[in-house]
Formats: C-alpha cells, structure tokens, sequence
C-alpha cells in the first residue's frame, strides 16, 4: 500500500478541478516552497518536489485519468525495469526544465532569477512523448513478459551529434543572451524594480547560435529513424493500464532530452477464460451420467490445464474454487482464484430407446427435484463468484 499523499491534496485542489485551477494551485504551492525562499531548508524542499510530482500527473489528461482510476497504483509498477513515470525520481533540475514556463513569467521571475529557463533545458527542448499500444495474452498478464518493439521516431543526427551545426566551429554564443540563454528586464512599479527573467527569442534558451547548418539534419539535430526497445511488462497489468517508459520518446531538438515512451496495455480475449479483475471465470459442461455417478475432469488454467473431481451427486450452477490460479496484484502479494461453473448438459437429440429409459426414470422418486435447505441460491452463488 502506498504511503504517499494524494496529488489533489498536495495542490488542494477538488478532483473536479479545470486545468486551470490545477496550475494556479501549483504555482501558489511552489512559490511557497521554492529552495530560493527556504534556503537549506529539506522539508520545503521536499514538500516542493512533491508538488512538482503532484502537477505532472494532474496536468496530464491521460495521467491524471489513470490516477482517478487507479490512484498511485497505476504509475508504481515497471520502476527500476523503466517503467513508471518520472515524478518520483525528479531532482531539481528535472523541474525547472519541465515546468520552467511556469517559473520563468513575471510573476515568478522576479523572485526566482536564474531558476528558470523558460522550460527550455540547457541544448534544446525536450522532446514529444510517443504513444503505443501492446496486447497481451493472458499469461503475459499473469506472469509479465519482455517484449521487444521496433519504434519509428526522432533520433540523435550522427553527423553532428546532435549539435545542429556543420561542425564546431559552426556554432557561436548568441549575442542576444550572451550565451545565458535568459534575457533579464527590470521595471519600475509602485513596489520598486522589479527583475523578470525569459527566454532569449534569439537563440530560444540555447545561449548558441549556428551558423552553418549539419546538411544531414537542416540545423535540428536529429532525424527520423528508428529503435528497438525492450520492454519489461509487470505481472498483473489490466487492461487498460499505461507503463511509462522514461527516455524512450522522440528526442529534443539540438541535444534536448527524450520524451517518454507511453505503453497502453489490451488484454487479447482468452478462447475458453473471463477475466473479472483478479479472477478468473470458466463455464464448465458435463453429462447428467457424470453429474450423477462423479468424475474427474481437466480444465484450462492460465498456465496450463488443471485436474479437478466433481463429486457423485453434482448440481447444476455449482462453482468450484481453485485458490490463487487467477491474476496476480500488480502491487502487493495478493493473487485471485480461478472459479469453474458446473453446467448440466441436456441433450436436445435422443434414440427411441433412450427416450423410454429416461421415462421410465422420470417416475422415480429419486429423479424428483429435492434441493437442500442449505443450497445456495442462484444470487447467492453469483455474489459468492465475485466477492
């Protein structure tokens, strides 16, 4: 179970809040907490990195509907495999590259100078996210899988390495920014001078300029190619879920980092099992003879087939449990149950002689129905299933 607080906590604000609001919540929580206000101070530096993590998630809409759904949950799996998202490991260069736009305006600029960089991290921006989806069979799900993809996406030009320029000698500081890639503006108001710090519109945060473009890539730093990435799913994944592999996205132009690799999971239909959350559900079919007189029958399983007994006397409706072969949590150590539902098969096409031992059976006083007191009824052995 995890232990850290809830995102709309941290930003106090409701699960019904507009964009809008979540920003402006982010902003009065972060300049609250900003290392510049509380120099050496651990615990607001703490508390600001956990705002941080709270905004990522509740300014995306993908994240933050997983979050609904799911809480924490839904972004702790794949950590330490490269999954999970890149909140709980984010430092403080992590946040002011990621959310610098919301440091670098000039309601935070006087306050914060250097800190922000107008979102722009030092050699280019931050590359797009890229969204795939991957089926997955059931006992990929149950028991995780390693697959390997091959990615279509912006990739690091080789003839310049990334730099964008010709060669070194082909890039020079922008004389705009002197190379700071900010430009400071100080303005008089009722309060005094007050310093805001942008992003230089000359070189757009780089602090270089480049004078001859690398001919393979028109200046950008990258080309479209391709990659082969291996993916760690965890055991337990649902249907629905997003893995988030970090540095895995398009790269930024001009040497900015990657964006993230979203993995969307779909359960590919097992031909003979149901999945209900943790469960697993089979409809099982016997013969009157076999209900009557017992059996021992093999059903299918996850991984594999299972023998189970089905005792003389069997009802129709009746489930039986086999404990922990269903899907395992994807957080903890619980694990679901596999549930086999006894349905009585009845012939719809039999021979004359068949026909008159079955009458001749029906007059018996033990082939008349006779239920238990304490047989579970039909909504009792439903609720019972899904419990």
């Amino acid at each position: 179970m995890s232990n850290k607080r809830d995102y709309y906590e941290i930003l106090g604000v409701s699960k019904n809040a507009s964009q809008d609001e979540i920003k402006k919540a982010y902003r009065k929580v972060a300049m609250q907490f900003h290392p510049d206000r509380n120099p050496g101070d651990k615990a607001a530096e703490d508390k600001f990195k956990e705002a941080a993590e709270a905004y990522e998630i509740l300014n995306d809409s993908e994240k933050k509907s997983q979050y609904d759904r799911f809480g924490h949950n839904a972004f702790s799996q794949g950590r330490g495999g490269g999954g999970g998202f890149s909140g709980g490991g984010m430092n403080m260069d992590d946040i002011f590259s990621q959310f610098g736009d919301i440091f670098g305006d000039e309601s935070f600029g006087s306050f914060f100078g250097n800190r922000g960089r107008g979102g722009r991290q030092a050699g280019g921006a931050r590359g797009s996210n890229l969204r795939v989806k991957m089926k997955l069979n059931f006992e990929e799900m149950a028991k995780g899988a390693n697959k390997t993809i091959k990615i279509k996406k912006y990739v690091k030009c080789n003839t310049c390495s990334g730099s964008g320029a010709k060669d070194k000698n082909s890039v020079q500081t922008c004389g705009t920014c002197s190379g700071s890639g900010q430009v400071k503006r100080v303005q008089n108001t009722f309060l005094g001078q007050m310093q805001t710090v942008t992003t230089c519109p000359s070189c757009n945060g780089d602090g270089t300029t480049i004078t001859v473009k690398c001919t393979s890539c028109k200046g950008d730093g990258r080309v479209f190619g391709e990659e082969t990435i291996n993916i760690d799913i965890p055991a337990g994944v649902q249907d629905g879920m997003q893995l988030s592999i970090n540095g895995k996205g398009n790269i930024g132009e001009r040497g900015g980092s990657s964006g993230d690799l979203i993995v969307l999971v779909e359960e590919e239909p097992h031909p003979q099992l149901q999945r209900d959350g943790l469960n697993v559900a089979f409809d099982l079919h016997i013969s009157f003879p076999d209900a009557v007189f017992g059996t021992q029958v093999e059903v299918p399983t996850i991984d594999g087939r299972a023998k189970i007994k089905i005792p003389a006397g069997t009802q129709s409706g009746k489930i039986f449990r086999l404990k922990g072969k269903g899907f395992p949590h994807v957080n903890s150590y619980e694990k679901g149950d596999q549930l086999i539902h006894v349905n009585i098969w009845t012939p719809q096409n039999i021979s004359a002689e068949e026909k008159t031992t079955l009458e001749k059976l029906s007059k018996s006083p033990n082939f008349e129905p006779k239920p238990e007191k304490n047989e579970k009824s039909f909504f009792d052995k439903v609720r019972e299933m899904f419990s």
